[in-house]
Order: C-alpha cells, then structure tokens, then sequence
C-alpha cells in the first residue's frame, strides 16, 4: 500500500500542484504555530516566538524545499524544468541547434537504414506460426540440380524419392516439406488474353501447413492436390493479388492458363508471407510438385533437386534428429545403387545431414549480404563517431562562450551534478530531435540502398519504413549518441572556478576545453582518413570488376530472356520454330547480328556435368566443366573472339556431325600438351565419350565468377543430341548485336517475337550492359555507401577543424593584436595560426592511417585488384584530407591576419 501511496501521491503533486502547494503551506503552517505556541508557553510573545521559530527551522520556502526534494516526482519536475529551459536555449540560437541536428540526423539516419536492413535480413522470422520450431535439413545454400554425393559430405539437395523415405521414417518431424530452392517463370493467361509473365514457385502439398500458414482468402495446397491426377491449383501471394489483380474477389476460385494448363486459384496467401526465402521478387504463385513442368525430375531418384524444411516436435531437441537423419541417408544411399555412381559409392560414409534453425527460413540473403552488412555497420559507426566529435567541439565552444553564466550560477550555489544533468539534457534533447529528423534520413536511406541492392527487382519484401524494433534501436542510439557527445562539454563546464571566471580569467578552463577540442579534431581526422581510403579501396575495386576483359562485349548487344516450354513446344517442335527466329530476329531494323542459347554470359544461370575423354580413363579430379547450347553467330554477336578452327554454324543440326566448340581453360585442363581440335568427348558415361567432336576453340569468357577466373565450358549446338542422351536443347535467351542503342530495339524486338508465336512470354528484355550490372549490385551498393560516408567524414573533419582554428583564433585576439603592433607580419601570423592546425591534422593522419591499415581484413573479402595498402590510394586519400583540410583551416586564419593592433589592444 505504501508503494501505491507513494505514486497516487505523486501524481497528484504533478498534476494538481497549486492544490498540494496550499495543503502543504497549511500544513507547515500548523507545526509552525505548533512550535510557537510551545515557545509562549515558555513565556515568549507571539511575535518573538514566531521568530525563534523560523530561526530554528528555516523559512517556510526552504522547508517546503525539503520536503518536496523527497519524493520522487521533484526528479520527474527537475527534469521537466531542464527540458523547458534546453528547449528555450536551443530556441535562442536557431543556427546552432539546425547545424547539429543535422549532423546528428546524418549520422543517426545512417546507422537506423543499416540496422533497418540488418533487422529485415538477419534477425526477423519468418511471418509464420512458432518459427523457432522450424529446422531446415541442411546447412548451405547448394544450388542448381545435383546427382550422387555432394560436395563436402553435407547433404542439402535432395531428390523426391529421399525426401519421402525422410518424411515417412523420421516420427519427430510433425510435417517436413519440400520445396525447389529458386523460383520457376511462369506463362500465365487469363481470359485469353496475351500470356504475361510471373514468378513461381513448386512445392509439396504439407508446405504452408508445415510452415504453419493460414488462408487470407480462399484455401491453400492440400495432399489431394499434389497428384498427376488432380485437377491442377496454385495459391496466389497477397501482393500479386493486390498489384496485378487488384484484390478482385472474383480471381478466388476462378482458372488461369498457367504454363499451358489450366489452373484453379485455390486461395490466397495473407499479407506480407514472401514464402520460405528472403529475396527479390518472390513467388507469385505456389504449385503443387505434381505441377512441374520438367516431368523427369519428379520420378527420377538420381535427381536431387529439391530443399527440405520441417516442424520439430516439442521435446525433440535437433541433435539426435539430425544423428537419426544421417543414418537414414547412408542407408538409402546404400540402398539404392542406381542413384550413386559407382565413382561416388567411396564417398557415401561421408555424407551427413546437419539440422540448421529456419526461423529467418533459408537465409541465402543473409549470407550474401552478412559480410558487406558487418562493413556497414563499421563504417556507419565510424560517420556518428566523426559527428559526435564535431558536436561536441561545437558544445565545447559555446560552453567556453558561456563560462560567467556557469561561474554565476555556481557562485550563487548551484551544485556541479546539477549543471552537468541540465547540460546534459540539452544534449540528450538535441540528439533526440537528431534523432526524429534521421528517422527520415533513414527511410529514404534504406529505399535507395533497396534500390542499390535489388538493381532491376521489381519488388523486395523490405518494408523502408521503420518497425518497432528500428524505432527502439533509433531512440537508444539517440539517447546515447547525447550522452557520448554531451558528457566532455558539460564536465568541462561544471569545472570552471566561479571566482576565475568572474574576474575574467578562465584561463585554465579555456585551455582545457581548447586541448579537448583539439584532441577530438585530432579523432575526426583519424576516422575520415580510414573512411576515405576505405571509399579509394571499394571504388577502385568497383571499377576494376566492371571494367576487367570478360572475353565479350556488352556495348550494342540486347538480351532476351523467353521460355518456348512454357508456350506449349515440345521437343519435336522446336526445330521449326528456332528456324523462325533465327529468320526473324536479324531482319529487325537496326539488328546486326541475332543467335540463340540456352543461357549466356552472367545471365545468373549454370550447368554443369562430368565429360569423358575418348581414348583417356575417367579423372575425377577436376570439377565438372559448365556447358552451354549456342545458336548460329552465337559467339560473333556476344564478341567472343575465336582463336582456332571454327565456330558452330548453321550447318550444326540434328543428322549432322555432332560438334562442340570449347574454350582455352578447358583445353588446357583436357588436352594439355596436345591439340583438341579433332578429339571427342561426351557426357552421361564412357560409352559416349565418342558424342562429340572439337571443331573450334574460343577465348575464356566469364559465365558465373565475376571475381575468379572463367570456369572449363564447351559449347553444343542447340538442337544436337546424339543417341541415348535426353533432349536439352531448350532455349532461355536470344542474344542481338545492334546499332545504336539497345532499349531503342524493345518495341521492334517485342511485336517481332509476337509476329512470331504471340502465346510465347517474353520474361525479360534488357541490354547485355545492364545484365552484366546488376552482377554488381552488393559491390555498387558498399562502394557508393562508403563513398557517401567519406565524403560526410571530410566535411564534418573541415567542419570541426575550421570551428577549432576559428576558436583559437578568438581567443588569442589579443595575442595577435600585441605581436601585430610590435611588427609581426600577416605571414607570420597566418604560419602561427596554421602550425597549430598542421600539428591536429599530422597527428590525426598518423594514427588513422594505420589504423586503417591495421583494418584491411575488413574489406579483403570485398577487394578486387587492389590491396588494401595501394599506396596511390592512401596518397590520393591523404592529400584530399589535408588539401581540405588546410583549406578549412585557412579562413579563420586569414581573418586572423586581418585583426586591428588598436582594437584589439583597446578591448585588452
């Protein structure tokens, strides 16, 4: 009751204070007449009872004093009266309070954008029921299609036969589904109208009850629909629904053409679900497996292609889960020896299954970006360090400006904690509004960094705005970037010596607030030195990805991304109709050269398959070589140079010699010390090591690794398949060489394409410069972020060093004015005033570069063709600085040069 009484109290003293004045006035004034009556007793009279009284006890303003002191809501009016008097201040010198603020919103607003990227990318769930009960079975983002052991023992694709042995054996998964580990274009119709393309995504029919996913409208997969037999059905996301269909009831329920079929919409999914990964342009639909169009990958054992994600039970921890997992590999494995290659059966005691947390669900993004995330968040740090170092020498400046005012204030008896907790408020309520204004900052930050990150993405499931948990993390790092900033400067002021400072002197005071100035000078140097040349290392690591020799050329060239699958072709069709396009295409006004391919360079697509050697035994030692199937003119339109025989031609069709073109990583791999051109190989196995003939050898062209070197590829003619291998001779891209400017050709490219098959869906349409871009993207992203850090740290670093130099100068008007009138010239007093300024920026460069140095490890990862020592950038950093700097620095000086001997020899 006491604690209760206590608060109701309190709050009454708060908010009902003239009432609670009055009661305490009488109160006081009882044990007032109280004591005096005792005193008259003593023979006193009234009036000189009274005045012993008050003698005894102190006035009644000071004992009313005492007791309010003692409760808790004078704290709570205390801080109230500094905040009123902070924001008066602050009210008074508008200039001062706009210039820290939005200093503060800059870098406060820098590090909320990181954190909010941060928060979406590698700490929020998965907007599921009880994510913390999710395991994936696997450990690493494989991607692609694989067949036999996996690399490194650690399982994570798997084919549909194992993955129901798994499901069916392992009781301790209340569900465990299966889904691909990419996303699948789609053609969908609705109708009859042109087919346009979507983003989809097949999985098991337990994936949304698995991941514990309710209907927003309508239902979602059921185990009846995942079946050859069953009428087909997708479940649509929320935000297809509202962006392409407009939140139209009607869709619910109704058939669209999907892939050629037709597809009742079940349900759809509840807002803000992206599905099991985090990316860019997520699902538009989900399918069931029975849905795939490349039907020999469902019933093929050998084909591991799909991710695994269950739902633990409660009271199952995931260690002897994952121990049980293992043993039910090793003998599936074991059991099924048309699915391992005989080359592979070695390896089978090596391979385990390791439960990973899928909270945030497969966290590919995650382990993209952590590495350049870490990076940010460093640098970020490193800008609000250089801004609190600016606003506290501001801070320090004006509390030198306002040493009689504190001296008065401390001769009059005010305590020290009390000055240092008002200065401190008014820190704290300017890093708050810094705060408030950097929220701002911060989602404008994070929508350009969306923008920088996701380079031709047309929608990412990242919320700009902030959430609760960035709200949180934006208002303590406020609170304690005031704290940081506004400690020093409010313990130099509480300093002062009252009767110093009202006789003028101050002097030791003023010194030590000019060495602390100096000295947090010296720090923003130190940190924009190692932002800068970190901004040197990225940029010049940028520029040498993007300009390196790739073995093509991407200026005038126009890619076409298209899918005949899912217009309906069938292998027996396509002969004709590539025959069309390979017509078609070069007869566009402005195109030069126009060739086919399955996919092309860093188009973000693969294959790759083990090749046997006519003549030679089977080397297991090397990666399996990537392949392509190229058109006529392929290499001539992409600007591959060929260096020996030929390339593959018109005449390469089905009856002909099956040939191959194959470039120099690879006959230097094969065919060392002898010549390719003649020799055979094939895939599959030995018995097809005849398949193919080298006729050509081209230069290394870059396919995936924009980093590493080409990988060992060969080229097979679109429609060759000899006998015995299944047919792959799918087309995913038309490449075009044009004149002039490649967007100039959509209009033309598209109705052509249409004139050709208007069912087929063009899924993309972009020049070969912009795809090899967006390769770039995380790169482009740090390096401009880092550019735009140091070029902030270079401003507040001459910012602060101006204000510091400017200070000095003001304080040593007097000295100046005396040297001036005993001779000194302008030029000796500009050299004095700059020593001093050379002296912050020399000892600064010396501890930040290395420092910075010391740092490279950060940016390693990050580097290419440059270390993080290149002498031309720390030389080029260093004198950007300093040039700056001096520059800064070299105003007041100048004004000091122009100081009156008489006035200021008068004001001494």
């Amino acid at each position: 009751m006491s604690l209760l009484r206590s608060l109701s109290d309190g709050w009454r003293s708060l908010f009902r204070k003239e009432q609670v004045s009055q009661e305490l006035d009488e109160e006081l004034n009882g044990f007032l007449e109280m004591a005096a009556e005792e005193k008259m007793k003593e023979g006193m009279s009234r009036k000189d009872a009274l005045r012993a009284v008050r003698l005894e006890r102190g006035s009644l303003e000071v004992s009313k004093e005492i007791v309010r002191s003692g409760s808790w809501e004078s704290f709570v009016e205390t801080c109230w009266q500094d905040l009123r008097f902070a924001t008066r201040t602050l009210g008074k010198s508008p200039g001062f309070t706009a210039a820290v603020v939005l200093t503060l919103a800059l870098g406060i607003g820098a590090n909320t954008a990181i954190f909010t990227l941060i928060d979406a990318v590698m700490l929020r769930s998965l907007p599921v029921a009880n994510p913390r009960q999710l395991y994936r079975v696997g450990d690493n983002n494989s991607c692609c299609v694989m067949v036999g052991t996996q690399e490194g023992g650690s399982f994570v694709l798997y084919s549909y036969a194992l993955y129901e042995n798994l499901r069916d054996h392992t009781p301790e998964f209340s569900e465990l589904a299966a889904f691909e580990p990419w996303t699948s274009d789609l053609s969908v119709r609705r109708n009859g109208s042109a087919a346009e393309p979507y983003k989809g995504e097949f999985v098991s029919a337990n994936y949304f009850n698995t991941l514990g996913v309710r209907a927003f409208a309508g239902r979602l997969l059921a185990p009846t629909d995942d079946s050859a037999s069953a009428p087909r059905v997708a479940v649509m996301n929320y935000h297809t629904w509202e962006q392409r269909f407009g939140l139209d009831p009607s869709v619910i329920g109704s058939t669209l053409n999907i892939n050629g079929d037709p597809c009742a919409i079940a349900g759809v999914t509840p807002p803000g679900f992206y599905g099991d990964t985090l990316r860019s342009d997520p699902p538009d639909f989900w399918l069931p497996l029975a849905a795939d169009p490349e039907k020999w990958r469902l019933p093929n054992a050998a084909v591991e292609w799909l991710y695994l994600v269950g739902r633990l039970k409660s009271g199952f921890a995931p260690e002897p889960v994952q121990a049980r997992l293992t043993v039910e590999l090793k003998e599936w494995l074991s059991s099924h020896r048309e699915v391992i290659p005989d080359r592979d059966r070695k390896d089978i005691p090596r391979q385990y299954i390791r439960l990973t947390p899928a909270v945030g669900g497969v966290e590919k993004l995650r382990t993209d970006y952590e590495t350049g995330l870490h990076l940010l968040v460093t640098l970020s740090a490193l800008l609000l360090l250089i801004a609190c170092a600016n606003i506290a020498n501001l801070l320090l400046a004006r509390g030198s400006a306002n040493r009689s005012q504190m001296a008065v204030r401390l001769a009059l008896g005010a305590p020290r904690h009390r000055l240092i907790r008002q200065m401190l408020t008014e820190s704290v309520l300017l890093a708050l509004m810094g705060g408030a204004a950097g929220l701002y900052v911060a989602y404008a930050g994070t929508r350009t960094i969306l923008l920088l990150a996701f380079r031709g993405a047309s929608y990412v499931p990242i919320d700009a705005r902030p959430s609760l948990p960035v709200l949180g993390f934006s208002i303590l790092l406020s609170l304690m970037t005031g704290i940081v900033f506004g400690v020093l400067p409010a313990w130099t002021a509480s300093q002062s010596d009252p009767l110093e400072a009202l006789r003028g002197a101050g002097r030791s005071t003023g010194d030590r607030a000019s060495v602390l100035q100096k000295s947090l000078v010296v720090a923003q140097v130190a940190f924009s030195i190692a932002l800068l040349i970190a901004a040197g290392l990225l940029t010049q690591s940028l520029r040498n990805l993007e300009g390196q020799h790739f073995g093509f050329v991407t200026d005038g060239r126009l890619i076409v991304n298209i899918a005949p699958s899912l217009s309906g072709y069938t292998p027996d069709k396509l002969d004709g109709f590539y025959l069309r396009l390979e017509e078609t295409m070069p007869q566009i006004p402005g195109v030069l050269s126009a060739s086919l391919s399955w996919y092309n360079p860093l188009g973000g697509n693969n294959a790759n398959e083990p090749v046997y050697i006519q003549g030679k035994a089977p080397d297991y030692r090397w990666t399996a070589p990537s392949w392509d199937r190229v058109g006529p003119h392929y290499f001539e339109t992409i600007g591959t140079r060929l260096l020996r025989g030929r390339v593959i031609e018109e005449r390469d069709r089905p009856g002909g010699l099956n040939v191959a073109v194959i470039n120099e990583t690879f006959a230097r791999r094969f065919f060392p010390n002898e010549d390719p051109i003649g020799q055979h190989f094939g895939m599959t196995d030995v018995s097809h090591s005849g398949d193919y003939e080298i006729v050509g050898i081209v230069e290394d062209a870059k396919y995936q690794d924009t980093r590493g070197p080409a990988y060992a590829t060969f080229f097979l003619p679109l429609l060759q398949t000899p006998p015995g291998e299944s047919f792959r001779g799918w087309v995913g891209a038309i490449e075009l060489q044009v004149a002039g400017k490649p967007e100039n050709l959509e209009p033309a490219v598209r109705k052509a394409l249409a004139d050709a098959d208007p069912n087929l869906p063009v899924l993309n349409m972009m020049s070969f410069d912009e795809q090899v871009a967006r390769n770039f993207n995380q790169e482009r992203l740090i390096a401009r972020l880092t550019e735009l850090f140091g070029m902030l740290a270079l401003i507040l670093a001459c910012i602060g060093l101006y204000g510091v130099t400017a200070y000095g100068v003001a304080q040593r008007t007097n000295e100046i004015g005396i040297r001036m009138a005993l001779g000194a010239d302008r030029g000796s007093v500009l050299v004095l005033v700059l020593r001093a300024a050379l002296a912050q920026l020399g000892l600064g460069l010396a501890i930040g570069i290395p420092a910075a140095l010391s740092g490279g490890h950060l940016l390693a990862q990050q580097l290419y063709g440059v270390k993080s020592y290149d002498p031309a950038i720390l030389g080029t950093a260093t004198l950007v600085l300093a040039a700056s700097a001096l520059f800064a620095a070299s105003v007041p000086a100048r004004r000091a040069t122009r100081v009156d001997p008489i006035v200021a020899l008068r004001y001494e």
